[in-house]
């Protein structure tokens, strides 16, 4: 029977597991086995040991502990990288991504599909700000980006093992997962489903984050930020020639005319705002290649357990081999 590892990362989440784990055990996949492997990301509660405690009295859940805390794309990485399974299912412990759905993506992959991913037909547990910026970014995306990606999709997906290789070939240490799960390619397709709101604990993604993770993606996928600025400064440069032209034809017909201070400094103002923001975007770009050259690991594992006892400890995100 093929194995499916539900990859489940978890940053601060002890009351939420017991629910996650009744929930999904009503999970029914016919013809099939399912394991759980879980990545702790850092949590600073007592929910390492509660996994402990669960990896020690159950011989389907392996964890992952990190040296700290390395975000979610990270914890997602980390899950591809140590996955045994035939297919892999990355999902959120708070109950957002509703276990019953598990058995969807699975017959879709034995339809034939790669990727099945879930497509939220309302964000129940969202406000309207957050339902309304979403709109915005996906639009923007895909917009700019030439690998676009489906609107209203988060990470919750099933891949198959050969998705899961080519993610694993992928070098890069920015990690945006949706533009990488596009990007790969592969038979894909969307299951839709109503998102409930979260069960248990809060949401650490707050607007900024959310924000930078936003840049993050557009920056990773798309050059469009850079070449908007140099149609931006060929427009200024346009303007400057036909302002130049009308001062020159007032002042052969008027006469000699002083420029106001008022137009001046706005001119100067607007001129050193447009550079100060067209540098912030370049800087974006020579940040990341910075991060890049550096070749840190995308995370540190601090050990992995099952069955009550450490498996193995000290792996680096390049030193895995599954």
């Amino acid at each position: 029977m093929p194995l499916i590892t539900l990859i489940v990362p978890v940053f601060n989440e002890a009351a939420a597991l017991a629910p996650f784990l009744d929930a999904t055990a009503r999970i029914v996949v016919p013809d099939a086995r399912l394991e759980y492997l879980f990545i702790n990301d850092g949590s600073t509660d007592a929910t390492f040991a509660r996994l402990l405690e669960i990896a020690a009295a159950r011989d389907d859940v392996r964890l992952l502990n990190f040296s700290r805390n390395f975000g979610k794309e990270a914890a997602m990485t980390a899950g591809l990288d140590f996955a045994r399974g035939d297919a892999v299912v990355l999902m959120d412990v708070d109950l957002q991504d509703p276990p019953e759905l598990v058995a969807a993506f699975v017959a879709q992959w034995r339809a034939g599909y790669d990727i099945a991913y879930g497509v939220r037909r309302r964000r129940q547990g969202d406000t309207a700000i957050k339902r309304i910026t979403a709109r915005w970014f996906y639009d923007w995306f895909n917009r700019v980006s030439d690998t676009p990606i489906p609107a209203n999709v988060g990470d919750f997906r099933l891949l198959d093992r050969r998705v899961v290789a080519a993610l694993r070939a992928l070098p890069e240490r920015g990690r945006f997962m949706k533009g990488l799960f596009a990007w790969v390619g592969f038979p894909a397709i969307g299951v839709p489903f109503e998102r409930p709101p979260r069960q248990h604990g809060t949401s650490t993604w707050n607007y900024w984050r959310l924000w930078n993770f936003a840049l993050e993606g557009i920056v990773s996928f798309s050059t469009a930020p850079l070449r908007i600025w140099s149609y931006i400064g060929l427009l200024l440069a346009l303007g400057a020639v036909a302002y130049a032209m009308f001062i020159l034809a007032r002042v052969a017909f008027v006469g000699v005319d002083v420029p106001g201070y008022a137009s001046l400094i706005l001119v100067l103002l607007l001129g050193t705002a447009l550079n100060l923001i067209s540098l912030g975007m370049i800087g974006e770009y020579v940040g990341r290649l910075f991060v890049e050259t550096k070749q840190r690991p995308v995370y540190l594992v601090e050990g992995i357990y099952q069955a009550g006892r450490r498996l193995e400890s000290g792996h680096a995100g390049e030193e895995l081999e599954g």
